[in-house]
Protein backbone atom coordinates (compact mmCIF):
# COMPACT_ATOMS: atom_id res chain seq x y z
CA UNK A 1 0.00 0.00 0.00
CA UNK A 2 3.21 2.06 1.06
CA UNK A 3 4.28 1.93 -2.63
CA UNK A 4 0.65 2.61 -4.02
CA UNK A 5 0.50 5.95 -2.01
CA UNK A 6 3.70 6.81 -3.54
CA UNK A 7 3.34 6.03 -6.99
CA UNK A 8 0.12 8.08 -6.71
CA UNK A 9 1.93 11.06 -5.44
CA UNK A 10 4.45 10.49 -7.94
CA UNK A 11 2.31 10.74 -10.35
CA UNK A 12 0.37 14.10 -9.21
CA UNK A 13 3.28 15.80 -8.71
CA UNK A 14 4.02 14.92 -12.80
CA UNK A 15 -0.31 15.78 -13.07
CA UNK A 16 -0.30 17.42 -16.54
CA UNK A 17 2.04 14.00 -17.95
CA UNK A 18 0.22 11.87 -16.54
CA UNK A 19 -3.25 13.49 -17.54
CA UNK A 20 -1.93 13.44 -21.26
CA UNK A 21 -0.65 9.95 -20.69
CA UNK A 22 -4.54 8.31 -19.46
CA UNK A 23 -6.06 10.22 -21.91
CA UNK A 24 -4.19 9.15 -24.83
CA UNK A 25 -5.09 5.43 -23.38
CA UNK A 26 -8.88 6.18 -22.63
CA UNK A 27 -8.83 7.80 -26.18
CA UNK A 28 -7.58 4.43 -27.93
CA UNK A 29 -9.41 2.44 -25.68
CA UNK A 30 -12.68 4.35 -26.54
CA UNK A 31 -11.74 3.23 -30.09
CA UNK A 32 -10.71 -0.11 -29.30
CA UNK A 33 -14.59 -0.88 -27.82
CA UNK A 34 -15.93 1.48 -30.03
CA UNK A 35 -15.10 -0.04 -33.07
CA UNK A 36 -16.20 -3.55 -31.61
CA UNK A 37 -19.33 -2.10 -30.29
CA UNK A 38 -20.34 -0.68 -33.69
CA UNK A 39 -18.55 -3.78 -35.43
CA UNK A 40 -21.27 -6.56 -33.39
CA UNK A 41 -24.48 -4.03 -33.68
CA UNK A 42 -24.13 -3.73 -37.35
CA UNK A 43 -23.21 -7.76 -37.46
CA UNK A 44 -26.50 -7.90 -35.24
CA UNK A 45 -28.44 -5.24 -37.61
CA UNK A 46 -27.24 -6.96 -40.65
CA UNK A 47 -28.45 -10.44 -39.02
CA UNK A 48 -32.20 -9.13 -38.26
CA UNK A 49 -32.77 -7.08 -41.37
CA UNK A 50 -35.16 -9.04 -41.73
CA UNK A 51 -37.01 -10.75 -38.41
CA UNK A 52 -40.00 -13.19 -37.90
CA UNK A 53 -39.93 -14.96 -41.60
CA UNK A 54 -39.61 -18.26 -41.79
CA UNK A 55 -38.97 -18.67 -45.30
CA UNK A 56 -38.35 -17.06 -48.54
CA UNK A 57 -39.05 -18.43 -51.45
CA UNK A 58 -37.56 -17.31 -55.35
CA UNK A 59 -36.78 -19.16 -58.81
CA UNK A 60 -34.05 -21.82 -58.31
CA UNK A 61 -30.97 -20.18 -57.76
CA UNK A 62 -28.50 -19.75 -55.15
CA UNK A 63 -29.34 -18.94 -51.09
CA UNK A 64 -27.25 -15.93 -51.34
CA UNK A 65 -28.36 -14.36 -54.60
CA UNK A 66 -32.21 -15.30 -53.55
CA UNK A 67 -31.31 -13.05 -50.28
CA UNK A 68 -29.64 -10.53 -51.88
CA UNK A 69 -32.18 -9.63 -54.38
CA UNK A 70 -35.39 -10.06 -52.59
CA UNK A 71 -34.33 -9.00 -49.47
CA UNK A 72 -31.11 -6.61 -50.00
CA UNK A 73 -32.74 -5.44 -53.45
CA UNK A 74 -29.24 -6.40 -55.21
CA UNK A 75 -29.44 -7.48 -58.48
CA UNK A 76 -32.08 -9.61 -59.79
CA UNK A 77 -33.67 -12.79 -59.66
CA UNK A 78 -33.10 -15.34 -62.91
CA UNK A 79 -36.63 -16.28 -63.50
CA UNK A 80 -39.97 -15.24 -61.78
CA UNK A 81 -43.08 -17.46 -60.19
CA UNK A 82 -46.12 -18.00 -61.66
CA UNK A 83 -49.22 -17.09 -59.45
CA UNK A 84 -50.31 -19.56 -59.47
CA UNK A 85 -47.63 -21.72 -57.98
CA UNK A 86 -47.57 -19.19 -55.11
CA UNK A 87 -51.80 -19.50 -54.55
CA UNK A 88 -51.05 -23.40 -54.59
CA UNK A 89 -47.67 -23.43 -52.15
CA UNK A 90 -49.35 -20.86 -49.46
CA UNK A 91 -52.60 -23.27 -49.32
CA UNK A 92 -49.77 -25.62 -47.30
CA UNK A 93 -50.97 -26.37 -43.79
CA UNK A 94 -48.64 -25.15 -42.49
CA UNK A 95 -48.23 -21.55 -43.67
CA UNK A 96 -49.71 -18.92 -41.52
CA UNK A 97 -49.00 -15.94 -43.63
CA UNK A 98 -47.22 -15.00 -47.21
CA UNK A 99 -46.17 -12.14 -48.84
CA UNK A 100 -45.82 -11.98 -52.16
CA UNK A 101 -42.88 -9.34 -53.55
CA UNK A 102 -42.45 -8.26 -57.61
CA UNK A 103 -39.33 -6.26 -58.46
CA UNK A 104 -37.79 -4.93 -61.58
CA UNK A 105 -39.00 -0.89 -61.90
CA UNK A 106 -37.11 1.82 -59.92
CA UNK A 107 -37.87 5.32 -59.32
CA UNK A 108 -34.69 7.70 -58.98
CA UNK A 109 -32.50 4.61 -58.37
CA UNK A 110 -33.96 3.22 -56.07
CA UNK A 111 -35.82 -0.18 -56.42
CA UNK A 112 -39.86 -0.36 -56.63
CA UNK A 113 -41.25 -3.14 -54.58
CA UNK A 114 -44.66 -4.60 -55.89
CA UNK A 115 -46.88 -6.33 -52.46
CA UNK A 116 -49.49 -6.52 -50.41
CA UNK A 117 -50.74 -4.37 -47.56
CA UNK A 118 -49.65 -7.90 -45.68
CA UNK A 119 -45.97 -6.68 -46.02
CA UNK A 120 -46.59 -3.95 -43.61
CA UNK A 121 -47.85 -6.42 -41.08
CA UNK A 122 -45.84 -8.85 -41.20
CA UNK A 123 -42.17 -7.56 -42.32
CA UNK A 124 -39.96 -7.53 -39.26
CA UNK A 125 -36.56 -6.45 -38.68
CA UNK A 126 -34.31 -6.39 -35.53
CA UNK A 127 -35.74 -8.33 -33.07
CA UNK A 128 -39.23 -8.70 -34.51
CA UNK A 129 -39.42 -5.00 -34.83
CA UNK A 130 -42.81 -3.73 -37.57
CA UNK A 131 -42.35 -1.52 -39.57
CA UNK A 132 -44.10 1.79 -38.64
CA UNK A 133 -45.39 4.99 -39.98
CA UNK A 134 -43.79 8.45 -39.82
CA UNK A 135 -46.49 9.64 -41.80
CA UNK A 136 -49.80 8.55 -43.44
CA UNK A 137 -50.75 4.71 -43.94
CA UNK A 138 -50.49 1.51 -46.27
CA UNK A 139 -51.68 2.33 -50.12
CA UNK A 140 -55.30 0.79 -50.81
CA UNK A 141 -55.32 2.13 -54.40
CA UNK A 142 -53.93 0.63 -57.22
CA UNK A 143 -51.72 3.85 -57.92
CA UNK A 144 -50.36 4.95 -53.98
CA UNK A 145 -47.23 4.05 -52.96
CA UNK A 146 -45.11 3.75 -49.74
CA UNK A 147 -41.96 5.81 -49.42
CA UNK A 148 -38.81 4.36 -47.24
CA UNK A 149 -37.33 6.86 -45.24
CA UNK A 150 -34.50 7.73 -46.76
CA UNK A 151 -36.27 7.64 -50.63
CA UNK A 152 -38.67 10.08 -49.26
CA UNK A 153 -35.29 12.30 -47.14
CA UNK A 154 -33.56 12.05 -50.49
CA UNK A 155 -35.56 13.31 -52.81
CA UNK A 156 -37.86 15.60 -50.97
CA UNK A 157 -41.73 13.52 -50.91
CA UNK A 158 -44.51 14.27 -49.14
CA UNK A 159 -47.64 12.62 -48.98
CA UNK A 160 -49.93 13.50 -51.98
CA UNK A 161 -46.52 14.14 -54.18
CA UNK A 162 -46.99 12.39 -57.73
CA UNK A 163 -44.32 10.00 -58.60
CA UNK A 164 -43.71 7.97 -61.76
CA UNK A 165 -42.27 5.17 -61.59
CA UNK A 166 -38.94 4.32 -64.10
CA UNK A 167 -38.73 0.92 -65.87
CA UNK A 168 -35.86 -1.06 -65.15
CA UNK A 169 -33.60 -1.04 -62.41
CA UNK A 170 -30.99 1.28 -63.41
CA UNK A 171 -30.45 5.18 -61.65
CA UNK A 172 -30.84 6.51 -65.40
CA UNK A 173 -34.28 5.12 -67.54
CA UNK A 174 -35.25 6.23 -70.78
CA UNK A 175 -38.33 4.85 -70.36
CA UNK A 176 -40.79 6.28 -67.88
CA UNK A 177 -43.65 4.96 -66.62
CA UNK A 178 -45.60 8.50 -67.52
CA UNK A 179 -48.95 7.54 -67.88
CA UNK A 180 -49.47 6.17 -64.54
CA UNK A 181 -48.38 8.01 -61.63
CA UNK A 182 -48.69 7.31 -58.05
CA UNK A 183 -49.60 9.12 -55.18
CA UNK A 184 -47.61 8.91 -52.21
CA UNK A 185 -50.00 7.86 -49.15
CA UNK A 186 -47.24 6.73 -46.61
CA UNK A 187 -43.82 7.44 -45.65
CA UNK A 188 -42.48 4.81 -42.84
CA UNK A 189 -40.10 4.97 -40.56
CA UNK A 190 -36.19 4.59 -40.44
CA UNK A 191 -35.44 1.20 -40.50
CA UNK A 192 -32.03 0.80 -41.15
CA UNK A 193 -32.66 -1.89 -43.65
CA UNK A 194 -33.64 -2.19 -47.83
CA UNK A 195 -36.46 -0.94 -46.39
CA UNK A 196 -36.04 2.85 -45.93
CA UNK A 197 -34.76 2.56 -49.59
CA UNK A 198 -37.46 1.17 -51.78
CA UNK A 199 -40.91 2.49 -53.40
CA UNK A 200 -43.93 -0.25 -52.22
CA UNK A 201 -46.85 -0.10 -54.52
CA UNK A 202 -49.45 -2.50 -54.85
CA UNK A 203 -49.23 -5.72 -57.18
CA UNK A 204 -51.87 -4.57 -59.29
CA UNK A 205 -50.23 -1.08 -59.77
CA UNK A 206 -47.00 -3.02 -61.40
CA UNK A 207 -49.49 -5.08 -63.50
CA UNK A 208 -51.23 -1.64 -64.32
CA UNK A 209 -48.24 0.22 -65.43
CA UNK A 210 -47.05 -2.56 -67.55
CA UNK A 211 -50.25 -2.63 -69.91
CA UNK A 212 -49.16 -2.42 -73.48
CA UNK A 213 -45.38 -3.35 -72.64
CA UNK A 214 -44.17 -5.97 -74.28
CA UNK A 215 -40.89 -7.80 -73.52
CA UNK A 216 -39.70 -4.58 -71.68
CA UNK A 217 -40.62 -2.14 -74.17
CA UNK A 218 -43.91 0.40 -74.81
CA UNK A 219 -46.17 -0.70 -77.79
CA UNK A 220 -47.70 3.10 -78.43
CA UNK A 221 -50.66 1.76 -80.11
CA UNK A 222 -51.70 -0.11 -76.88
CA UNK A 223 -50.80 2.21 -74.03
CA UNK A 224 -53.45 3.16 -71.76
CA UNK A 225 -53.80 5.92 -69.36
CA UNK A 226 -54.50 5.15 -65.30
CA UNK A 227 -58.04 5.36 -65.74
CA UNK A 228 -58.02 2.80 -68.43
CA UNK A 229 -56.44 0.29 -66.74
CA UNK A 230 -58.60 0.28 -63.51
CA UNK A 231 -60.70 -0.72 -65.96
CA UNK A 232 -58.73 -3.72 -66.86
CA UNK A 233 -58.01 -7.00 -65.23
CA UNK A 234 -54.98 -6.45 -62.90
CA UNK A 235 -54.18 -9.96 -61.58
CA UNK A 236 -50.60 -10.59 -61.61
CA UNK A 237 -49.45 -13.63 -63.41
CA UNK A 238 -45.83 -13.56 -62.04
CA UNK A 239 -44.36 -12.63 -58.65
CA UNK A 240 -40.28 -12.30 -58.24
CA UNK A 241 -40.16 -14.17 -54.51
CA UNK A 242 -42.46 -14.21 -51.54
CA UNK A 243 -41.90 -14.66 -48.12
CA UNK A 244 -43.44 -16.82 -45.63
CA UNK A 245 -44.31 -17.60 -42.12
CA UNK A 246 -45.03 -20.94 -40.58
CA UNK A 247 -47.69 -22.24 -37.87
CA UNK A 248 -45.24 -24.44 -36.41
CA UNK A 249 -41.71 -24.40 -36.61
CA UNK A 250 -41.27 -27.87 -36.13
CA UNK A 251 -42.90 -28.35 -40.03
CA UNK A 252 -40.54 -25.73 -41.35
CA UNK A 253 -38.03 -28.43 -43.06
CA UNK A 254 -40.74 -30.13 -44.08
CA UNK A 255 -42.59 -27.10 -46.32
CA UNK A 256 -39.15 -26.32 -47.44
CA UNK A 257 -38.13 -30.24 -48.65
CA UNK A 258 -41.49 -29.38 -50.40
CA UNK A 259 -40.97 -26.22 -51.90
CA UNK A 260 -37.12 -27.13 -52.88
CA UNK A 261 -39.11 -30.60 -54.92
CA UNK A 262 -41.70 -28.42 -56.30
CA UNK A 263 -42.59 -29.89 -59.74
CA UNK A 264 -44.32 -27.68 -61.43
CA UNK A 265 -41.44 -25.12 -61.45
CA UNK A 266 -37.94 -25.12 -60.36
CA UNK A 267 -37.92 -22.98 -56.43
CA UNK A 268 -35.94 -22.35 -53.99
CA UNK A 269 -36.83 -22.01 -50.14
CA UNK A 270 -34.12 -20.59 -47.69
CA UNK A 271 -34.00 -20.10 -44.08
CA UNK A 272 -33.30 -16.06 -43.51
CA UNK A 273 -31.22 -16.73 -40.35
CA UNK A 274 -28.99 -19.27 -42.20
CA UNK A 275 -28.28 -17.63 -45.27
CA UNK A 276 -27.87 -13.93 -44.08
CA UNK A 277 -25.18 -15.77 -42.14
CA UNK A 278 -23.17 -17.28 -45.27
CA UNK A 279 -23.17 -13.70 -46.40
CA UNK A 280 -21.71 -12.24 -43.97
CA UNK A 281 -19.39 -14.68 -43.53
CA UNK A 282 -18.13 -13.13 -47.14
CA UNK A 283 -17.64 -9.91 -45.23
CA UNK A 284 -15.21 -11.66 -42.52
CA UNK A 285 -12.30 -10.01 -43.76
CA UNK A 286 -13.59 -6.34 -43.30
CA UNK A 287 -14.82 -7.47 -40.09
CA UNK A 288 -11.23 -9.09 -39.79
CA UNK A 289 -9.39 -5.18 -41.06
CA UNK A 290 -11.58 -3.39 -38.33
CA UNK A 291 -9.91 -4.99 -35.02
CA UNK A 292 -7.12 -4.70 -36.52
CA UNK A 293 -7.23 -0.76 -36.74
CA UNK A 294 -8.78 -0.64 -33.82
CA UNK A 295 -5.74 -2.76 -31.92
CA UNK A 296 -3.24 -0.71 -34.05
CA UNK A 297 -4.95 2.43 -32.05
CA UNK A 298 -4.45 0.76 -28.78
CA UNK A 299 -0.89 -0.15 -29.56
CA UNK A 300 -0.13 3.52 -30.75
CA UNK A 301 -1.24 5.00 -27.25
CA UNK A 302 0.72 2.31 -25.19
CA UNK A 303 3.64 3.27 -26.89
CA UNK A 304 2.73 7.02 -26.27
CA UNK A 305 2.64 5.51 -22.75
CA UNK A 306 6.07 4.34 -22.91
CA UNK A 307 7.32 7.30 -24.61
CA UNK A 308 6.18 9.40 -22.15
CA UNK A 309 7.53 7.68 -18.73
CA UNK A 310 10.82 6.98 -20.78
CA UNK A 311 11.35 11.07 -21.89
CA UNK A 312 10.77 11.26 -18.01
CA UNK A 313 13.56 9.02 -16.59
CA UNK A 314 15.98 11.35 -17.43
CA UNK A 315 14.33 14.13 -15.26
CA UNK A 316 13.50 11.43 -12.38
CA UNK A 317 17.00 10.35 -12.04
CA UNK A 318 17.16 12.73 -8.94
CA UNK A 319 13.74 11.21 -7.67
CA UNK A 320 15.33 8.05 -7.98
CA UNK A 321 18.50 8.69 -6.87
CA UNK A 322 17.20 10.42 -3.29
CA UNK A 323 15.02 6.97 -3.17
CA UNK A 324 17.88 5.14 -2.91
CA UNK A 325 19.71 7.14 -0.34
CA UNK A 326 16.41 6.57 1.97
CA UNK A 327 16.67 2.90 1.64
CA UNK A 328 14.44 2.16 -1.10
CA UNK A 329 15.96 -1.28 -3.11
CA UNK A 330 16.39 -1.44 -6.76
CA UNK A 331 13.72 -4.19 -7.00
CA UNK A 332 11.26 -1.35 -5.05
CA UNK A 333 12.35 1.38 -7.42
CA UNK A 334 11.30 -1.36 -10.12
CA UNK A 335 8.00 -1.70 -8.75
CA UNK A 336 7.19 1.68 -8.47
CA UNK A 337 7.49 2.37 -12.28
CA UNK A 338 5.49 -0.63 -13.10
CA UNK A 339 3.32 0.57 -10.88
CA UNK A 340 3.04 3.90 -12.74
CA UNK A 341 2.69 1.96 -16.04
CA UNK A 342 -0.31 -0.06 -14.92
CA UNK A 343 -1.77 2.76 -12.82
CA UNK A 344 -1.70 4.57 -16.49
CA UNK A 345 -3.45 1.41 -17.82
CA UNK A 346 -6.21 1.08 -15.21
CA UNK A 347 -7.38 4.62 -14.72
CA UNK A 348 -7.15 4.87 -18.58
CA UNK A 349 -9.27 1.39 -19.08
CA UNK A 350 -11.85 3.02 -16.65
CA UNK A 351 -12.17 6.64 -18.15
CA UNK A 352 -12.37 5.16 -22.06
CA UNK A 353 -15.11 2.88 -20.75
CA UNK A 354 -17.10 6.07 -19.14
CA UNK A 355 -16.56 8.05 -21.97
CA UNK A 356 -17.97 5.20 -24.59
CA UNK A 357 -20.98 4.77 -22.48
CA UNK A 358 -21.61 8.36 -22.34
CA UNK A 359 -20.55 8.72 -25.75
CA UNK A 360 -23.72 6.20 -26.70
CA UNK A 361 -26.28 7.42 -24.53
CA UNK A 362 -25.47 10.87 -26.20
CA UNK A 363 -25.52 9.43 -29.49
CA UNK A 364 -27.70 6.42 -29.30
CA UNK A 365 -30.97 8.48 -30.65
CA UNK A 366 -29.54 9.88 -33.39
CA UNK A 367 -27.94 7.06 -34.40
CA UNK A 368 -30.87 5.03 -34.57
CA UNK A 369 -32.52 7.95 -36.52
CA UNK A 370 -29.88 8.92 -38.83
CA UNK A 371 -28.81 5.37 -39.79
CA UNK A 372 -31.35 2.83 -38.11
CA UNK A 373 -28.06 1.05 -36.40
CA UNK A 374 -29.54 0.20 -33.09
CA UNK A 375 -27.13 0.66 -30.31
CA UNK A 376 -28.03 -1.83 -27.15
CA UNK A 377 -26.31 -0.22 -24.09
CA UNK A 378 -25.16 -3.32 -21.95
CA UNK A 379 -22.59 -4.15 -19.40
CA UNK A 380 -19.21 -4.97 -20.81
CA UNK A 381 -19.53 -8.63 -22.65
CA UNK A 382 -17.04 -10.99 -22.17
CA UNK A 383 -15.57 -10.12 -24.85
CA UNK A 384 -15.02 -7.13 -24.20
CA UNK A 385 -13.41 -7.41 -20.75
CA UNK A 386 -10.88 -9.88 -22.31
CA UNK A 387 -10.29 -6.73 -24.46
CA UNK A 388 -9.42 -4.68 -21.70
CA UNK A 389 -7.21 -7.75 -19.84
CA UNK A 390 -5.49 -7.81 -23.00
CA UNK A 391 -5.05 -3.97 -22.87
CA UNK A 392 -3.63 -3.84 -19.23
CA UNK A 393 -1.50 -6.86 -19.49
CA UNK A 394 -0.02 -4.90 -22.67
CA UNK A 395 0.38 -2.01 -20.40
CA UNK A 396 1.94 -4.08 -17.94
CA UNK A 397 4.27 -5.29 -20.55
CA UNK A 398 5.09 -1.67 -21.87
CA UNK A 399 6.40 -0.51 -18.30
CA UNK A 400 8.89 -2.91 -18.00
CA UNK A 401 11.32 -1.36 -19.93
CA UNK A 402 11.07 1.97 -17.81
CA UNK A 403 10.60 -0.01 -14.57
CA UNK A 404 14.25 -2.24 -15.86
CA UNK A 405 15.81 1.09 -16.85
CA UNK A 406 15.20 2.26 -13.23
CA UNK A 407 16.31 -0.18 -11.99
CA UNK A 408 20.21 -0.43 -13.57
CA UNK A 409 20.53 3.06 -12.60
CA UNK A 410 22.51 3.26 -9.60
CA UNK A 411 22.97 5.24 -6.50
CA UNK A 412 25.98 7.28 -8.19
CA UNK A 413 24.82 7.86 -11.55
CA UNK A 414 21.57 8.92 -9.78
CA UNK A 415 23.87 12.03 -7.70
CA UNK A 416 26.01 12.45 -11.04
CA UNK A 417 25.49 15.79 -12.50
CA UNK A 418 25.43 15.72 -16.33
CA UNK A 419 26.54 18.61 -18.29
Amino acid sequence: MKLLALTLKSMRNRAATSILTILVIAISVVLLLGVEKVRTEAKASFANTISGTDLVVGARSGSIQLLLYSVFRIGNATNNITWESYEEIITHPNVDWSVPISLGDSHEGFRVVGTTPNYFEHYKYGKKRPLSFAEGKSFDGVFETVLGADVARTLGYTLGDEIILNHGTGRVSLMNHDNTPFIVTGILNKTGTPVDRSVHTSLEGIEAIHIGWESGVPIPSQEVSAEEALQRELQPSVITAFLVGVKSKSGIFNLQRGINEYKREPLLAVLPGVALQELWSLMSAAERALLIVSSFVVISGLIGMLSSILSSLSERRREMAILRSMGAKPRQIFALLTWESVLYTVIGCLLGLCILYGILFALRPWVEERYGLFLTITAPTTYDLRLLGAVLAAGLVMGLLPAFRAYRNSLADGMTIRV
